[in-house]
């Protein structure tokens, strides 16, 4: 029995895929890009109640086109959605897209918005400048913390932001017999984040004092009544990938997987207020198989490894009255 390679890694193990972010040095927000410029298949899985998307409908198993060429996370709300004009640009620079004929392409780029505006100055927001430069500035070498698309993210906002602390962008890969899967996390979760080993705190709601972790989960079953959320101002968005050949259905699936990683990390998940957003990309650069469980499997471990690692690598915040502390700081 083959034992398989746990190692932290990154989303860049999968062969064929390189991640650029842009911060914005204004104020805390800022998107990321997934770079497969050779085309990948792709799928996607909205749990969330409240999302922010573009060309999601495309990657429905059935619909025309099979590939795509980036995936866009990024801060700004809806905003946000803007920087996929930018990547758009930086491909047909390099010459990459679907072919239309006539020497025409079109690149595909999907995209996921979580909500940040509440940190800073709301009206600075993710452009189309933005993406072209998270493209520029795209490699091998993974950032993680407090940039990119989680510049501005923020976890625990049940009882206010307040009490809440910084989410983050994480990073994290499985291999098991020839066959890779990473993934890439942006946490802005409105629920607490746990390791998914030893289930232990390690970001969320804060106690009155904000010297404590307050365990969302345990005192809503307990009765305590949380503050009213504005729907959609939260959201958890990534990209899980394998080097594997899968057609839509099956990445489609991949993505139905990876979500599992999130329920093991998140706490509460998938609500009313949040958007909860994950895509799944296969580049098929490897000709190894696994077995479709082993697969799903992998995703889900290697998104709760990249949620757990977002929040490790977060820094704290201080912008006017607003503190938002990191892992590390309690």
């Amino acid at each position: 029995m083959q034992t398989p390679d746990l190692h932290a890694g990154s989303l860049t193990e999968v062969a064929g895929l390189s991640v650029g972010h842009f911060t914005d040095t204004r104020r805390p927000t800022g998107c990321s890009v997934v770079l497969c410029p050779e085309g990948a298949v792709a799928g996607v899985d909205v749990r969330g109640a409240a999302p922010g998307t573009r060309e999601t409908d495309l990657l429905t198993p059935g619909n025309l086109v099979e590939r795509v060429h980036a995936i866009v996370l990024t801060g700004g709300s809806a905003w946000g959605l803007d920087a996929a004009g930018g990547v758009m640009h930086w491909l047909d620079a390099h010459g990459h897209g679907l072919s239309v004929g006539a020497g025409a392409r079109v690149p595909i780029v999907p995209a996921a918005v979580l909500f940040d505006l509440h940190v800073g100055d709301a009206r600075i927001r993710p452009d189309a400048q933005a993406g072209f430069a998270a493209c520029e500035n795209a490699g091998l070498r993974v950032a993680q913390g407090c940039v990119g698309a989680a510049a501005g993210a923020s976890v625990g906002k049940l009882w206010g932001m307040a009490r809440a602390m910084r989410g983050g962008i994480g990073t994290a890969s499985v291999s098991v017999a020839g066959v890779t899967v990473g993934a890439l996390i942006a946490v802005n979760a409105v629920g607490d984040v746990r390791d998914p080993v030893d289930n232990r705190l390690l970001a969320g709601a804060r106690s009155a004092d904000g010297r404590r972790l307050h365990d969302t989960a345990a005192s809503l079953l307990a009765g305590e009544v949380p503050q009213a959320v504005l729907p959609g101002t939260n959201t958890t968005i990534g990209v899980v990938a394998t080097d594997m050949v899968l057609d839509k259905a099956q990445a489609k699936r991949l993505a139905m997987s990876a979500h599992d990683g999130l329920a093991r990390t998140i706490n509460p998940v998938h609500t009313q207020t949040d958007g909860d957003t994950l895509f799944a990309l296969a580049t098929g650069r490897s000709a190894a198989r696994v077995h479709p469980t082993v697969l799903g499997l992998m995703a889900s471990e290697a998104v709760a490894r990249a949620v757990a690692n977002a929040v490790r690598a977060a820094h704290g915040l201080r912008l006017g009255e607003l503190h938002l502390p990191a892992h590390s700081e309690l």
